[in-house]
């Protein structure tokens, strides 16, 4: 007697093997048979013309702050997502002593996009180290798997207090207490360590990020707490950009090739092209590749279409958000400024003004959005309104952006996005893809992925919430990478290759051996997919968060099944009450 069966399936394993046709056998949370399986079954998924996967594992998520409430962890549950890893960038909130709490709220706020009022009201704070931080996560039912890293920023205010918020070197007895902590906690079962080097992190105050500062001796010895292990691995954010005069290219990959050197432990780097330095991806590539020719194991984590922001008047930002005439009615709903908004008097006075500075002291608004506010003319060539015809269409041309759209309406920029922004009832999405699109398509993207030692990631899964839904990267690859962008007559993916990276790449980096496979003896996490009718439609702004915070969700179809440990998490694209996922300690499990 099964638990589960999968019948009449495609079955791609996640090893690269051809797909066949086959059934699937679940039993006691393990994949019991792959073949006849011609015992019964408690529940059989008749899974013919869709496609039977191993889980996907998404290894850079932000949930670290949700998990602490949150049971069902949307978005990632939703795109076949059945391991998530948490504590990416270097940010996160553990370890952490009561006085410090704000203070990384305020960087998480800013870092990642998350309300600071849902994270107050949402985090139960019932913890101090990072040990207990694992055991008071793990005591709260979840859909899926998630494993965490020891974030750099929480562990050098823990070390440093004050002293860590500015540009101050820490010195030998902090590298020795951080280098403490984290060994600490990689013995308690965290998955690795991460940290953030970019210089568009800041906290919500606009300061640097703690970890932004770090020097060559504190990343060697930190990463020196991994010396003797057999598991756990290193991330690392870098911009490698040139935003401070001391920093440059070459000085921050050496940076980087010591920590990775030290930690003598697999690691991974983030890897995208950028307008302002756009060559460098091509560099780092060749860097890491020097390493892994020295023996060492770097994996670039590569995002499956451009890093970009949604912007609109129910988002976090929008272009019109520093016109004087909009400042007036920015607190009011979103209905009762369409309303206003669509008023001919109010247009006319609005498209009349300048924009005046939002960022500055007091404010939480980043310098950067004066700055794409101060540009908007020239960025908005690059920005699409996000239509659903079908499908959502990452990789549009010129002629389909705002100032394309305005040349062929004859009317200036600002009005043609001062409408489209009032389209679909003030709900309409605009599109900027701020990185991997300087040439205005993904082809050098293909290239990033199809790198051999390229991994899936960047989602930042339950983090931007109000500005971005990259936790649909995993059904996004699937669809567009080996499907829809075909019709293009662009380079493709192979499907198989697709699933390979998404499942059992992500697990072998990981170290996990007990998942990312279709195979018998491994753990039950299954994906059922209607792979021919699988399809992304546009975010939406939903409040759902704690002290009613919102958040971007982006609907999907074709997920007939995702399963957990045997346990349905998904069916038919909703969720279940089931709550199988576990905290994944490394070296234990």
């Amino acid at each position: 007697m099964f638990d589960i069966k999968i019948i009449n399936g495609s079955v791609i394993d996640g090893a690269g093997a051809d797909p066949r046709v086959t059934n699937v056998g679940i039993s006691d949370g393990l994949i019991v048979e792959v073949g006849d399986c011609l015992g019964e079954a408690k529940r059989v998924i008749d899974a013919k013309g869709a496609i039977v996967t191993p889980g996907f594992i998404d290894v850079h998520t932000h949930y670290d702050g949700q998990i602490s409430w949150d049971e069902e962890l949307q978005p990632s549950i939703n795109h076949g997502v059945t391991t998530a890893v948490m504590g990416n960038c270097g940010v996160g909130f553990a370890p952490c002593k009561a006085e410090d709490r704000d203070r990384l709220i305020r960087l998480m706020e800013g870092v990642e996009d998350i309300p600071g009022t849902a994270l107050h009201e949402g985090i139960q704070w019932d913890w101090e180290s990072f040990p207990e931080y694992m055991d008071a996560i793990e005591k709260k039912p979840h859909t899926i798997d998630y494993a965490v890293m020891i974030p750099h920023d929480p562990l050098r205010v823990f070390a440093m207090g004050d002293r860590a918020m500015f540009d101050e070197p820490a010195n030998e007895e902090d590298i020795a207490t951080m280098q403490s902590i984290v060994r600490e906690a990689m013995e308690a079962g965290a998955i690795g360590f991460s940290t953030g080097r970019s210089d568009s992190h800041k906290t919500a105050d606009g300061d640097w990020t703690p970890a932004s500062e770090a020097s060559r001796e504190e990343l060697v010895g930190i990463a020196k707490a991994f010396n003797g292990l057999d598991y756990g691995v290193l991330q690392a954010v870098n911009d490698f950009d040139m935003v401070r005069p001391e920093d440059n290219f070459d000085n921050e990959f050496e940076l980087m090739e010591a920590y990775f050197k030290a930690g003598g432990r697999p690691g991974s780097m983030s890897l995208m092209q950028r307008d302002y330095a756009p060559d460098d991806w091509i560099k780092i590539i060749a860097g890491s590749e020097k390493l892994n020719e020295e023996g060492l194991d770097i994996r670039v984590q590569v995002a499956p279409r451009a890093i970009g922001v949604f912007n609109g008047l129910n988002c976090t930002f929008h272009p019109l958000m520093g016109h004087p005439s909009y400042l007036s009615i920015r607190e009011k709903s979103l209905s009762e400024r369409v309303a206003i908004m669509r008023d001919p008097q109010f247009r006319a006075q609005l498209l009349s003004e300048s924009p005046i500075t939002l960022a500055g002291p007091g404010s939480s608004v980043p310098p950067l959005v004066d700055m794409m506010i101060a540009q908007f003319p020239e960025l908005a060539e690059k920005i699409f309104k996000l239509d659903y015809d079908g499908e959502v269409d990452y990789e549009q041309g010129n002629e389909t952006s705002i100032a394309g759209r305005a040349r062929a309406d004859e009317v200036s920029i600002w009005e043609k996005v001062y409408d489209l922004m009032l389209e679909d009832e003030g709900n309409a999405l605009l599109y900027f893809p701020v990185f991997n699109y300087t040439e205005m398509n993904y082809d050098n993207v293909y290239t990033m992925l199809t790198h051999p030692k390229a991994l899936p990631g960047l989602s930042d899964g339950g983090a931007h919430v109000g500005t971005i839904c990259d936790a649909s990267f995993p059904t996004y690859l699937l669809s567009y990478w080996t499907r829809d962008r075909a019709r293009k007559n662009r380079s493709c993916i192979e499907l198989t290759r697709a699933v390979q990276m998404l499942t059992s790449d992500g697990a072998d980096y990981l170290g996990l051996k007990d998942r990312g496979l279709i195979a018998v003896g491994l753990k039950a996490d299954v994906n059922v997919i209607d792979y021919e009718n699988l399809n992304l439609g546009v975010p939406k702004m939903v409040q759902d968060l704690p002290a009613g915070g919102q958040r971007l969700l982006q609907p999907v179809a074709g997920y007939k099944a995702v399963i957990v440990s045997g346990e349905v998490v998904i069916d038919n694209d909703l969720i279940t009450n089931a709550r199988p996922g576990k905290l994944v300690r490394a070296g234990q499990d």
